[in-house]
């Protein structure tokens, strides 16, 4: 079951996040576009799991992805809380698939594959969280900052976005490497520069939007980083 979930969520991972490009995010509300989603996350979860001849958990996983996508857009709006329900459901839906369907990664090719493929479960488990730390933390934190008046400094262009997913990559290697002590001196050490960048600025708004900023995405990061961290352990060496 574990296995079987592990690949879903991998699935999953690597189709809204990294193959759901920002013009698809824009043009979703359209039904061709929303159904070509639907269509890759499909695909992609099925080839995680190794092409297994599981036609009805292919068509939960197709249906679920399409009826949550469709209430988020009609009903949802901008903010954390849409975006954290969308993908809680989405994560029920997995753990539901994998209870229904424990044998679908069994069934696959990837399962009697020989030689390095037996740990490719827990080389899913960490692509997952990665995927889910770096690239999903940037729609966590722009969805939580959303309502929050941005600051307008001088910067490079997209050089947060850069930085967030630098530090909860950290984030994810250390609790992975079992050095969680490690993110103390990250954390103060982004501080001390961050406010020594904000001494002299006026506008404390500014200083807030940062700081909130910061402890969102090392929160989000410590988050995966741990629920990744629990899923590997289960799925043992």
């Amino acid at each position: 079951m574990l296995e079987t979930a592990a690949a879903l969520t991998f699935g999953h991972a690597l189709a809204d996040f990294i193959m759901q490009t920002d013009e698809m995010v824009r043009q979703k509300g359209r039904p061709h576009v929303l159904l070509l989603h639907v269509c890759i996350v499909t695909l992609v979860s099925w080839a995680a799991l190794g092409l297994p001849l599981e036609p009805l958990l292919l068509i939960l996983v197709a249906v679920s992805h399409f009826v949550i996508d469709w209430l988020k857009l009609r009903h949802g709006g901008g903010g954390f809380g849409p975006f954290a329900i969308d993908q809680a459901a989405h994560l029920a839906v997995i753990v539901i698939g994998a209870s229904l369907f424990p044998g679908a990664w069994d069934a696959g090719l990837w399962a009697n594959a020989p030689g390095a493929f037996a740990l490719l479960p827990q080389a899913m488990a960490l692509g997952a969280g990665f995927v889910l730390a770096v690239w999903g933390g940037d729609y966590a934190v722009r969805a939580l900052m959303s309502d929050l008046k941005p600051p307008d400094p001088a910067s490079l262009p997209r050089g947060g976005r850069l930085i967030g997913r630098l530090e909860r990559a950290m984030i994810l290697m250390l609790v992975i490497a079992g050095q969680p002590d490690g993110i103390g001196f990250l954390i103060a050490a982004k501080s001390l520069l961050r406010f020594n960048d904000l001494a002299h600025d006026k506008d404390r708004g500014v200083s807030e939007y940062v700081i909130i900023g910061t402890l969102a995405s090392f929160a989000w990061g410590l988050v995966v980083a741990f629920a990744t961290h629990l899923v590997l352990v289960a799925l043992g060496p």
